[in-house]
């Protein structure tokens, strides 16, 4: 578990200087990043509240600051509240099903630079996420991902340690009976999403049933700028048939896919004549996929890397 130091970030010490402004908050940008992302679930929000932290610090230099690592990550988890709060409307009138932006991770040239990729960086982990409100979402990552003192996390949010605790219990009633469990190894990862997609290129119904959970889920996201299934699909034999028969109306022929590391698990994109179509990744559970995320909103991809070369 990481350490942090027990502080008040708001407390008073020596001021610093402002040329080393920028230099500090390049040193915990990945934090920062990571912290906004699995807050948003949103690339394109998290960039935008690095750039609003950077300007709160920036008027910051001068006063006593004591921690800037803890004063930065206090002001983008609060921004991160704010904007979840003011989005909620948003996401309750999505049309469909909301998935996050997908990430590009691993160490391709086009991965984003972000600290702790791991499960918690996984679709399955942020769409459960969605369960908590803004301060137990907060709350949840800031103890249980980035292993902050409950104190530290009072002092960043304007809470008693003991409302902490409490929140902190609440989220984990909420997410814990489908909170994804890590226990497959990548190779085997790997080999099922191959062995998924070659299944499903062939249209054999009984080889995907076998690859199957019985639980399986499928998530499409379109947000109404897509064509995707607006809701979710259940079960086995229903996810087969998608795959096996209307997966055509909603998959051109013309698709080249590239197999990438997509928010730290294996995964695939799509492209069409060079384009991003959608990115597909798998969650693995005891040997068996148990949910299937698709993301084809068109705003959601326009950070996605562009086709690379065909492999040697």
């Amino acid at each position: 578990m990481n350490q942090h130091n027990n502080v008040n970030p708001m407390k008073e010490s020596e001021p610093m200087h402002s040329n080393t402004c920028l230099a500090t908050f390049e040193a915990h940008r990945s934090l920062l990043f990571s912290v906004a992302y699995r807050m948003l679930g949103s690339r394109a929000d998290a960039e935008d509240m690095l750039q609003e932290t950077f300007l709160r610090w920036q008027q910051a230099v001068g006063s006593d600051i004591r921690d800037p690592r803890a004063f930065l990550v206090t002001v983008i988890t609060r921004l991160c509240i704010n904007q979840l709060q003011s989005a909620r409307s948003k996401r309750e009138e999505y049309f469909g099903q909301w998935l996050p932006e997908p990430l590009v991770t691993g160490s391709t040239v086009n991965s984003i630079n972000m600290a702790g990729i791991d499960g918690s960086l996984s679709m399955a982990f942020l769409v459960l996420l969605e369960r908590l409100t803004p301060v137990q979402r907060a709350v949840f990552l800031l103890r249980e991902v980035f292993d902050y003192e409950y104190q530290e996390i009072a002092d960043m949010l304007g809470l008693t340690e003991s409302n902490c605790r409490q929140i902190l219990k609440r989220a984990k009633e909420y997410v814990a009976s489908d909170r994804p469990r890590f226990d497959v190894s990548r190779e085997e990862q790997e080999r099922l999403l191959q062995q998924f997609l070659q299944t499903a290129s062939q249209g054999d119904m009984h080889g995907l049933i076998a690859l199957l959970s019985k639980d399986v889920v499928l998530y499409t996201d379109g947000g109404g700028k897509a064509t995707a299934v607006p809701n979710p699909i259940f079960g086995a034999d229903k996810v087969a048939r998608f795959f096996t028969a209307g997966r055509r109306k909603l998959l051109p022929k013309d698709i080249v896919r590239r197999f990438v590391e997509i928010n730290g698990q294996p995964g695939v994109i799509a492209y069409q004549n060079g384009t991003v179509f959608g990115v597909l990744t798998l969650d693995i559970s005891e040997g068996k996929i148990g949910n299937i995320y698709i993301v084809r909103n068109p705003e959601k991809l326009t950070l996605m890397p562009n086709l690379p070369p065909a492999p040697c």
